[in-house]
């Protein structure tokens, strides 16, 4: 710091904001540089980052080389957290994909999940129209039509009466 400088440096400012923005959560490496470059809220309102982008970059590689930032990590947390949440793998992927993740990570972390979308497909639609399931046409299309606004794909909705019928 210099005797004119009353204020930390730019980058020390950034760093201590990414700490305590991946305290609260994980995030991906987009949500983090969107969230590091986005104005600040003060007393007197929005106040512009005056941070370099080069410093934006240096806090980024410090907190992958400290791993504070790892997307894999992010994408199965948020695997885990949206699917209990009832969301299924399409809206997930969708979502992820808003977030920044690339493809490959998103396809991994779906691979390797254990998550039965079928189970937690019925589940669902058990939760808001009760159980047993209607099995009329017209009842059963409005199911499909509020899981697949879920995320759910057709063919583990489809499941949910073909084990009915079983």
């Amino acid at each position: 710091m210099t005797e004119n400088s009353p204020r930390r440096s730019a980058y020390a400012r950034l760093l201590d904001r990414a700490i305590r923005i991946l305290a609260m959560r994980d995030h991906s490496e987009q949500e983090l540089r969107r969230k590091l470059t986005a104005p600040v809220m003060t007393k007197n309102g929005p106040e512009a980052v005056d941070a370099p982008p080069e410093d934006v970059e240096k806090v980024i590689a410090w907190c992958f080389e400290n791993r504070y930032l790892d997307d894999l990590r992010f994408v199965r947390q948020f695997l885990a957290s949206r699917s209990r949440k009832g969301y299924g793998p399409a809206r997930i992927r969708q979502e992820l994909g808003q977030k920044g993740i690339n493809r490959h990570d998103i396809e991994q972390a779906m691979r390797e999940c254990e998550i039965d979308w079928g189970m937690l497909a019925r589940e669902q639609a058990q939760r808001k129209y009760g159980d047993p399931l209607p099995t009329l046409f017209a009842e059963k299309v409005k199911i499909q039509r509020f899981l697949l606004y879920r995320g759910y794909l057709m063919e583990d909705i489809q499941e949910i009466w073909r084990n009915f019928a079983d």
